[in-house]
């Protein structure tokens, strides 16, 4: 199986960063590595991650800091160039991966060598009906989030790359200094453009806050608008079919609900990133300690042992 970095861009994401890494721990099978790259946070990140850190010393967790440059595209850069797994994985500081998540994105790679982007769906989970939401995504993800007749476009806040698939791309990738796009579409773009293959896999899920809800309209439609303006950036590509005009078709509801679900949530003492995946988390618990207790010699096999080397 190949080994899977994990990189996680962050600024300012001191409330929910240690939430994060503790998604990235629990895991079935652990990530060779998790990056966090740092871009001039001005609150606690920095001091969340290492406090993290001295606390879970037997992860393989890293805090690099990018203070070249200020926004997402340099920072997710630096994390990537300075990932050294198989497998790049890349989400949000927010988001909030299933227990499966490394083993089932070093399965994709690792079964399907001409793989070289994999995506999958989300649930938010700050918001109630997470299951249900996570089918709905399921189905809009799989069927129009596609370029080019069918290509699956990539996710930024649930996405894998082969490693050698970033290093062909890296140089070309668009800054994007007007900061008018979406990076992760970009990222899709290029690699479609080579030729290179990316696929979309229901199983490799991710958790994401539905905060983008809480935005203005205005600054909402100036959000939707980067889906054109990539697009535009690449006319050599083209779609079928336009996501962001679903997306703002939900924006109303959502936009007056996500509060009112959050103060429900605050008022029962409720962190929906902790509980995002708590059931399945439990389980693997479970399984580990029943393994655990499986391998653990009984007080008479004990003895007969210990009496056989004396």
């Amino acid at each position: 199986m190949l080994n899977v970095s994990i990189v996680i861009p962050a600024w300012n994401e001191s409330e929910r960063i240690a939430d994060c890494l503790l998604n990235t721990i629990r895991q079935t099978v652990m990530p060779h590595e998790i990056i966090v790259v740092d871009n001039r946070s001005t609150d606690d990140t920095c001091k969340v991650v290492e406090q993290f850190i001295l606390d879970h010393p037997e992860a393989p967790i890293k805090l690099l800091h990018q203070d070249a440059e200020q926004g997402l595209i340099p920072t997710r850069n630096y994390g990537l160039d300075h990932a050294t797994g198989d497998v790049l994985g890349r989400f949000d500081a927010d988001c909030m991966i299933k227990p499966d998540w490394v083993e089932v994105v070093s399965g994709i790679f690792t079964e399907d060598p001409t793989a070289m982007g994999a995506t999958g769906p989300v649930m938010y989970y700050d918001m109630p009906s997470r299951h249900f939401g996570l089918k709905s995504d399921n189905s809009i993800r799989k069927r129009i989030y596609r370029a080019d007749g069918g290509q699956p476009l990539l996710f930024g806040s649930n996405m894998a790359l082969r490693a050698s698939a970033w290093r062909e791309i890296s140089g070309e990738v668009c800054r994007d200094k007007a900061d008018v796009m979406h990076e992760d579409i970009d990222i899709s773009l290029h690699l479609i453009g080579k030729g290179l293959k990316t696929v979309y896999s229901p199983r490799m899920i991710a958790g994401m806050s539905a905060r983008r809800m809480d935005t203005s309209f205005s600054s909402f439609l100036n959000y939707m608008r980067r889906f054109r303006n990539t697009f535009d950036a690449h006319p050599q590509h083209w779609r079928k079919h336009k996501p962001e005009i679903l997306f703002t078709a939900m924006y109303p509801a959502m936009h007056l609900f996500y509060p009112v679900w959050q103060k429900v949530l605050n008022t029962a003492d409720i962190n929906p990133a902790e509980a995002a995946w708590i059931n399945e988390q439990m389980e693997l618990a479970e399984k580990e300690g029943r393994e655990l207790y499986d391998e653990t010699p009984t007080d008479e096999t004990y003895d007969e042992k210990h009496e056989e080397r004396n």
